[in-house]
């Protein structure tokens, strides 16, 4: 990979981390074992250590290049309407908590969620406004 580091790939690869986050809180909160769980966390601790890795080259050879401006400020009003966001649904799984809709195992299961799809979602929206330059 010789290819020059955007700042797009490393708010993409967000998403991976936000799935990593939801894959170990599953292997965590889950109250039932089947023998096929074995091979699940093992995949995903070795798919983690690899990305990891990965990653950890990509950001650096990222430090070191020159940054785009625009990008960093678009990154920073996608990162004030996800705060916005989050803000609202950590409301709505509190209020759902307190009403004993939902139990707290659910609720981690809502927030992890949030949590990817807030990732796939500022994505998105990074890329929509640094392709439209605002």
């Amino acid at each position: 990979m010789r290819s020059k580091v955007t700042l797009k790939e490393i708010v993409g690869t967000k998403i991976i981390y936000a799935a990593l986050l939801v894959c170990y809180y599953w292997m965590w909160a889950r109250r039932d074992w089947h023998d096929y769980y074995d091979t699940i966390q093992n995949a995903v601790v070795t798919f983690t250590l690899v990305f990891f890795i990965m990653q950890a080259g990509r950001i650096h050879k990222y430090s070191k290049e020159e940054k785009d401006e625009l990008a960093i400020q678009n990154l920073r009003r996608t990162d004030a309407i996800g705060l916005k966001l989050m803000i609202a649904a950590i409301i709505v799984i509190a209020f759902a908590c307190a009403v004993k809709a939902i139990d707290g195992t659910a609720a981690g299961y809502a927030l992890v969620g949030m949590i990817l799809i807030l990732a796939a979602v500022r994505f998105i929206i990074f890329c929509v406004m640094d392709s439209k330059g605002v």
